[in-house]
């Protein structure tokens, strides 16, 4: 691949601009506390904040409709402790706001905010995220040019639809997209098979010790912080510029 034909960026957000797991655990130990204040009787359902998510994970086995749609399978579980516990269902919506408000609170990985004003200057950016994390929360806004979500989109990440229609946001065709993500599966391998260009954040594995399992056509770049992106991108980008003149100039 000649990196200089890149000519947009598509990002995950989750796991890639900033860890997922901390702050949806902060959030449902927030709704727990919630919930055991203002539904007591839910104390017997859910002795513990883990409830909460394995409750979630049960109305996505029963309800794979809604696996798109984060928000609205979050509400279903909520509902479904306060049905069981015999408590007011028409409480899920402020519950849900009280979690939602927590998840919200992300903390950056140290290499994103300066890797995001590099991107940024060179290439149109556009998220692209199965989840509900926020941009504007999260005070890197500014550095996109479209939020595409499975939510609202309608299909989430693997399928090809809404990869292809990132590209369209960003205004090129798809394979002169790099889409950036942590996934394996859900972001490298469904932007591989959508037509645009990969590249495969690790950061929690040194790169020699990645192994790709999906299939034949494989990321065009591994890396391990978006540091490390940026300068993949800049040494490709020279190359590509000094084998063009090269072809022009033998």
């Amino acid at each position: 691949m000649c990196l200089a034909n890149v000519s947009a960026i598509t990002l995950d957000l989750d796991d890639t601009l900033w860890p997922f797991a901390p702050s949806v655990e902060r959030a449902e130990r927030v709704l727990h506390k919630w919930l055991l204040q203002h539904a007591p009787g839910t104390a017997s359902v859910l002795t513990s904040p883990q409830k909460l998510h394995e409750l979630r994970s049960a109305t996505e086995r029963e309800r794979p409709e809604l696996a798109h749609d984060l928000k609205s399978l979050r509400l279903e579980s909520i509902r479904m402790a306060l049905t069981l516990s015999d408590e007011d269902a028409g409480l899920a919506g402020a519950a849900y706001e009280v979690f939602f408000a927590e998840r919200q609170r992300v903390e950056l990985y140290e290499d994103v905010l300066p890797a995001l004003q590099w991107l940024a200057r060179r290439y149109p950016l556009v998220a692209v995220s199965n989840g509900n994390g926020c941009l504007k929360a999260a005070g890197v806004q500014q550095f996109f040019q479209a939020d595409l979500r499975a939510s609202t989109f309608g299909c989430a990440k693997p399928d090809a639809a809404i990869f292809q229609a990132a590209a369209a946001l960003a205004g090129v065709a798809a394979d002169r997209v790099l889409h950036v993500g942590d996934d394996a599966e859900l972001d490298i391998a469904g932007a591989l098979a959508a037509g645009l260009q990969a590249a495969w954040i690790v950061r929690s594995s040194s790169q020699t010790s990645v192994q790709w399992v999906h299939g034949d056509r494989r990321p065009q770049l591994i890396f391990p912080d978006l540091r490390a992106l940026c300068r993949m991108l800049e040494v490709g980008s020279r190359l590509c510029c000094a084998n063009r003149l090269r072809a022009r100039f033998p």
